[in-house]
């Protein structure tokens, strides 16, 4: 088993822990930023509806890394149960026996993964986490692009 493997499969293991830990630090700041304002009271409409605060633009960080770590944590559960059977990459080892149910597992996890992005991507933009939006669009695209080209039994 390769090194990148290892990584996945430790990632996905673990990756849970670390997703909850940030999602817990995300929600202690909004907690404390609670009382403070998250619009702007001075300028024009349109830079105090874009520009956030300091305070919600702390949320927004917190909110980002708690993002990713989740987006890493659903690619590497792709990649760890798409290596039973279905994926043939080189560095993934002897993939084992064929899944015949496997088929339509690597479609599934790029539409998956491309409508959680848009999907993660809408609602941030909603709530003008700006910096969560991005993150989005930079991380689960790529990723569903990346399972994509991965070699199957079946192609």
């Amino acid at each position: 088993m390769g090194f990148r493997m290892l990584f996945f499969g430790l990632f996905f293991m673990g990756g849970w822990l670390a997703a909850a830990g940030a999602l817990g630090y995300a929600v202690a700041v909004l907690v404390r930023i609670r009382p403070q304002g998250w619009m702007r009271h001075h300028g024009h409409a349109a830079v105090r509806l874009l520009v956030p605060t300091a305070a919600y633009l702390r949320f927004d960080v917190a909110l980002a890394v708690f993002a990713v770590l989740a987006d890493l944590w659903l690619v590497s559960g792709a990649i760890v149960f798409g290596t039973d059977g279905i994926f043939t990459e080189d560095w993934m080892g002897y993939a084992g026996m064929t899944d015949p149910t496997g088929q339509g597992y690597q479609a599934g996890v790029v539409s998956m993964l491309r409508t959680t992005a848009w999907w993660t991507f809408g609602i941030a933009v909603l709530c003008r986490c700006w910096i969560t939006a991005g993150m989005q669009v930079c991380v689960l695209p790529p990723a569903a692009w990346w399972i994509g080209t991965f070699e199957t039994f079946y192609t």
